[in-house]
């Protein structure tokens, strides 16, 4: 970006290095705390926040790491939960299709979609 409005690249380097050094520029705490805000704010799932720290030049194993601190039971409950906010009620397969696909969008793997889909339907139809 700072070469596109031609600044040299001796200049970039030493400010990285300048910024690296006083603890500025830290790639790993950014994803961390990327996908603590998403998770929490936006209601991603891990496979969107992967792809989006990928999109912003993210280290891969970064992404891993920060990707790793959430286990599949709360993203599972993070998923039921945004599906019973968006839905209340899955009485037909075109709601649970409408849900499922919500979930997906967000980046939940469809696996886990349809286990939140599913048990949403089983909360769901025990409180009716």
């Amino acid at each position: 970006m700072l070469e596109r409005r031609d600044i040299a690249s001796a200049t970039i380097e030493a400010v990285v290095a300048d910024l690296l050094e006083v603890g500025l520029l830290d790639d790993a705490r950014y994803a961390r705390i990327f996908t603590e805000d998403r998770r929490r704010l936006d209601r991603w799932g891990a496979e969107r926040i992967a792809r989006d720290l990928d999109r912003r030049g993210v280290d891969a194993d970064l992404v891993a790491a920060a990707l790793e601190g959430q286990p599949a039971e709360a993203e599972l409950a993070a998923a039921v939960s945004l599906v019973a906010d968006r839905f209340a009620s899955l009485l037909d397969d075109r709601e649970r299709d409408r849900a499922w696909r919500m979930l997906v969008r967000r980046g939940y793997a469809p696996a886990l979609a349809y286990e939140a889909v599913r048990a949403r339907e089983r909360d769901g139809s025990s409180r009716a």
